[in-house]
């Protein structure tokens, strides 16, 4: 199996780095720049430890050639031009796994390259890039599941398992993959919302008098919108989401509100964004979602006036 990794950043660099030092076939796809700060290999720092790994690099401006599977870890707000890079490499059989936030991204894709070619995935891993361009892993969580989205055991989702597995991350071939990814969703937007609306991390909110009710809340409203939506997600996961949305000791932020305390561009559209949208044509109330999707937009207004 041939791999092409589109997105060489935290999420990519680090799964398609643990791959290529496993031997798998691994190319990354890349910009210029990057290029660049991969040219002596890609460097992934666990523990304090320093590990540099010789990867294979590609521009847009390559030979093109098709792939089995194409590895999408970018921003939301880099799909579009993902696409237009990745497309000279999506043959007859190529399947790709985005690992992006949200569920817009799904639709765009199968829109772009047609169903068959898309299957799901979700990607929980603590990791940034420094500004050397290393990948430094800040936490024991590295999961990547993938999956058929009517959960069967296709020969290319069993093909894809093997390739996957022994990489040194915790690899997962998924029965429920959609359920995955609205999971992940609910709690992605639950977290994003609170640390950014509340500009604080969990434990600051839910020690707040009037915290944990805001908390649960907007939790609910969450809850409600995807079952709207979807269907009822599982009291198990429920109590697990708000057990860590709730925890008056928690250091945890999202990755948006990180992003937003850094100056960086932020998936306001695809996290919190999309889901009001959805909601709006049920007439599902959003009340909360709402104001925090004001408060992101007013952000990324400044943003753009600065730049």
């Amino acid at each position: 199996m041939r791999m092409l990794v589109v997105g060489a950043g935290s999420v990519g660099g680090y799964f398609g780095g643990r791959l290529a030092a496993a031997g798998r076939d691994v190319t990354f796809l890349v910009r210029p720049a990057r290029a660049l700060q991969l040219a002596g290999g890609l460097t992934i720092v666990s523990k304090g430890r320093p590990e540099v790994i010789p990867v294979k690099l590609m521009t847009a401006q390559g030979a093109a050639g098709d792939f089995d599977v194409i590895l999408l870890a970018v921003k939301a707000y880099q799909l579009d031009s993902a696409i237009a890079d990745l497309a000279a490499h999506v043959g007859g059989a190529t399947t790709i796994l985005p690992v992006l936030n949200g569920m817009q991204h799904i639709d765009i894709l199968r829109s772009r390259f047609g169903p068959p070619h898309v299957i799901g995935g979700t990607a929980m891993i603590a990791a940034r890039l420094d500004e050397r361009g290393q990948v430094l892993d800040e936490a024991p969580i590295h999961n990547l599941a993938y999956g058929e989205w009517g959960g069967e055991k296709s020969e290319r989702i069993l093909a894809l398992n093997a390739f996957m597995s022994g990489a040194g991350f915790d690899a997962r071939q998924s029965d429920c993959i959609e359920r995955d990814m609205w999971e992940k969703w609910a709690l992605l937007a639950s977290l994003g919302a609170i640390t950014c609306l509340m500009d604080g991390s969990i434990g600051a909110v839910a020690k707040t008098p009037g915290g944990l009710e805001f908390v649960r809340a907007l939790f609910a409203e969450v809850t409600a919108v995807i079952e709207g939506i979807w269907q009822p997600l599982s009291d198990p996961f429920k109590a697990r989401a708000y057990a860590l949305l709730s925890d008056q000791t928690s250091p945890l932020t999202s990755s948006m509100y990180r992003d937003m305390k850094a100056g960086h561009r932020i998936e306001a559209d695809q996290i919190i964004g999309d889901l009001v949208a959805r909601a709006g044509t049920k007439a599902i109330a959003t009340p909360l979602l709402s104001a925090v999707l004001v408060r992101l937009n007013v952000y990324e207004q400044r943003q753009l006036s600065v730049a």
